[in-house]
């Protein structure tokens, strides 16, 4: 029987989809582990062919074959745990071993201290680290696991906020995607900056051990799904200690499924050096000048994300270009600056340009907050941010959102206007914010009797005789 009719008589039996089937394992060297038919191993209704092949030395594989008009393709197939594992790769349980060390040591486990990581949260969690370290009197290690640490970073940070540590620093690369592994004693204690590294550390440190400092509520960064589920599960545990930043996201908290933090949990409120945060306007000093030949003009800060989603940016920005239409914000009088990473090249309405800064050196960003006449912050969470305080810090008007518990923001400053979300309710902060900031007599007065802290050795004395 020739070849042709030996095809035809196959497809007669067992239908063109064999036929196939048998021309790969041709071509790729396999048979079938048993002699039943390949019909046997097609499933018709998926449209896939899953053949148990064996190869000829005896090993098995077993390809996902896919039919289509196209003709055969193979389809990977993975491993359930792999596909988990490498979702949550940060989450692994920290590579560590024994080894001899100092009888007391701090460790510090963040993603990153390098200079694109270095505002706000880091920032701080850096001065905490060192004010614990220098109650215990132990060696602090700062261990990241996304980037090699920026040791200058370090003492960049500790510089600008008028701290001192003359103590032994470590630092510690165990990557996320890396082979690296921790040394560990007795001695050593955790400081857990994320809900990522908090589950990560438990993985391998005793409870006990651990203290985790959160400052945001981590759940908003995420969609109801597996990432949010796993968030909560950590934040639900009762057998660490829970450090939290301002008392508004401590009740915010307890309020919100966590009432074990009442007991667990310890807060402060953030602190504003005057090394870097302080008045530098002239209370008298004429409006800009739009005549002149270089325009002075005030500035306006856009808190621009638009990668974090609880910054807002989108409708941060159709608030602006609304609020320009309307002649709230004169751009012949106004700059208007966006500062974020992945912040966008923008033109409003009337053809104004913004401008843009991804971002700043500490003492870089100390001056330009300082110069800044108004900031337009968004933060839908419970969380006040830190450049609303950072710019009533040095004398500005401030525009920011109300969320839940967040409805009132003058226990810091009376430069810090508040307003819902609603396009209409936006416009109209920042119709009243650019009236603040045109009147810098209010403006001083405001900065004079604000009630924020300038101290981190103050403000986290009540912490660390606690954690001590």
């Amino acid at each position: 029987m020739s070849i042709i009719k030996k095809a035809k008589f196959f497809v007669q039996v067992n239908g063109y989809r064999a036929l196939v089937v048998r021309g790969v394992e041709a071509v790729l060297g396999v048979r079938p582990v048993s002699d039943k038919s390949v019909q046997e191993h097609i499933d018709l209704g998926a449209g896939y062919v899953i053949p148990n092949f064996e190869k000829p030395d005896g090993e098995r594989s077993a390809p996902l074959l896919e039919l289509s008009s196209d003709g055969v393709k193979e389809v990977p197939v993975y491993d359930a745990n792999d596909v988990v594992t490498a979702h949550y790769r940060q989450n692994l349980p920290l590579r560590i071993f024994s080894a001899p060390g100092p009888k007391a040591r701090l460790n510090l486990v963040t993603d990153s201290i390098n200079s694109g990581s270095l505002f706000g949260g880091v920032g701080t969690a850096i001065l905490l680290a060192v004010q614990l370290a220098k109650a215990r009197n132990c060696t602090l290690r700062v261990v990241t696991r996304t980037q090699v640490a920026d040791e200058a970073g370090f003492r960049q940070v500790l510089r600008c906020n008028g701290i001192q540590f003359r103590g032994n620093v470590e630092f510690s690369y165990v990557g996320v995607n890396s082979k690296e592994q921790l040394d560990v004693c007795p001695g050593d204690r955790f400081l857990t900056t994320s809900w990522w590294t908090t589950e990560s550390v438990l993985g391998s440190i005793a409870p006990e051990k651990v203290d985790y400092l959160l400052q945001e509520d981590e759940r908003m960064f995420y969609a109801h799904g597996d990432e949010w589920v796993r968030c909560n599960e950590v934040l639900k545990r009762d057998d660490i200690r829970y450090i939290l930043n301002t008392r508004l996201l401590y009740e915010h908290m307890i309020a919100n499924g966590l009432p074990h933090l009442r007991d667990k949990g310890i807060y402060f409120e953030p602190s504003f050096p005057r090394a870097l945060f302080y008045w530098e306007h002239d209370s008298e000093e004429a409006p800009p000048d739009v005549g002149a030949s270089v325009p002075t003009k005030r500035k306006l800060f856009f808190y621009a994300r638009p990668n974090n989603l609880r910054n807002m940016y989108y409708r941060g920005i159709e608030a602006l270009d609304r609020a320009i239409v309307q002649g709230i914000i004169d751009t012949d009088a106004w700059e208007i600056i966006f500062v974020g990473k992945d912040a966008q090249e923008m033109r409003f309405s009337n053809g104004a340009r913004a401008i843009v800064h991804p971002t700043f050196a500490w003492k870089d960003y100390g001056e330009f907050i300082r110069s800044v006449d108004l900031g337009f912050i968004l933060m839908s969470t419970p969380h006040p941010s830190y450049p609303p305080l950072d710019i009533a810090s040095s004398g500005g008007a401030v525009v920011t959102n109300r969320f839940g518990l967040k409805q009132d923001l003058s226990r810091y400053s009376d430069n810090i206007l508040m307003a819902d979300l609603g396009m209409d309710q936006l416009v109209d902060g920042l119709r009243r914010g650019v009236t603040l900031a045109e009147n810098l007599p209010q403006r001083k007065q405001n900065y004079d009797g604000d009630h924020i802290d300038h101290d981190w050795e103050r403000t986290f004395e009540p912490v660390v005789e606690v954690l001590k």
